[in-house]
């Protein structure tokens, strides 16, 4: 009689949990990394190479043509802040810029509140001041200038009837892209302002109501104080792209008459490609620009975040 032996113990052991977890984890950063890589890739191409390009340019002797390429630090950057342009160009753009930010902040509010009410023209209102938006910056800025032509506008018989032209005083040609300007995006903040004006809970006006507030009371206690992110926003929006601005300035005026509306990056196009051909000068005009709206938003976001704490 034989006596059959007991079955042998496995000697796979199972994983311990820890291990498939940890496994589990880097299989999802390794697909999270793959799916992040097309857009990683364009932000590396796109701007981290050109912003390092300029850089370098920026302390180097470059020229746009022929000529020999060394490096130069600091002469790019003492030949950019001495440029004859450099100091009046920038008095112009911060100009500029209050202006388009105060008229486009305060229309875009003023439109918003106009259009939050439910009336039977609501969709017509919030859609025809839209449509501007939808147009491109160059396109809208080549249509105003045939409307502000003396030749070929629609007002150029009472123009020359009055001795008048929109462009051909400083201060026309001014106001004139500010009146573009106007057009073209306060469709746009009034949309950002109707989104803030939306996510106001109706209790708190409901509150606001019930204690007597008047309607400027409840507007400046409550819509304000609460519409501040929104600001916040719609600021910094507004100032960056008001300093960088190029398009409307070079199709309506080309920095004329005499100059008296060239923008800094009129100013850095003209340095690099007309006249000076100079890319490394450009290229210390940029730098100087890009530190100035980093310096300039940071200050925004802090003074926003200061008010609020």
């Amino acid at each position: 009689m034989t006596v059959d032996a007991p079955p042998r113990a496995s000697t796979v052991r199972p994983r311990p949990a820890r291990t498939r977890r940890s496994r589990r984890t880097r299989r999802e950063a390794l697909q999270g990394w793959a799916y992040a890589a097309p857009t990683l890739l364009f932000v590396v191409f796109v701007f981290v190479v050109p912003l390092l390009l300029v850089v370098q340019m920026s302390a180097s002797d470059w020229p746009l043509l022929a000529g020999n390429r060394g490096w130069n630090f600091p002469e790019n950057y003492d030949k950019a802040l001495t440029h004859r342009l450099f100091w009046d160009s920038i008095g112009f753009t911060v100009k500029y810029t209050v202006i388009t930010t105060v008229i486009l902040i305060g229309l875009g509010l003023g439109l918003a509140l106009l259009v939050q009410e439910s009336t039977r023209w609501k969709a017509i209102l919030r859609t025809s001041f839209l449509v501007p938006s939808a147009l491109g910056l160059a396109s809208a800025s080549l249509l105003f200038y045939v409307l502000y032509s003396p030749y070929a506008g629609p007002f150029a018989e009472l123009m020359q009837s009055w001795g008048f032209t929109f462009l051909g005083t400083p201060d026309g040609a001014l106001w004139s892209t500010v009146f573009l300007i106007v057009w073209r995006y306060a469709g746009f903040y009034m949309l950002l302002m109707l989104v803030g004006l939306q996510g106001i809970p109706d209790d708190v006006y409901e509150a606001a109501r019930i204690d007597g507030a008047s309607r400027w009371q409840t507007f400046r206690d409550v819509t304000v104080p609460l519409l501040k992110p929104t600001f916040a926003l719609t600021i910094v929006m507004c100032v960056t792209g008001s300093l960088l601005a190029f398009e409307q300035f070079y199709i309506l005026t080309k920095g004329g008459p005499d100059n008296s509306t060239m923008t800094v990056v009129q100013l850095i196009y003209s340095v690099a490609f007309q006249g000076q051909n100079d890319l490394g000068v450009a290229g210390a005009l940029s730098v100087i620009v890009l530190l100035a709206l980093i310096v300039i938003n940071v200050f925004q976001l802090r003074a926003f975040r200061r008010d609020e704490s």
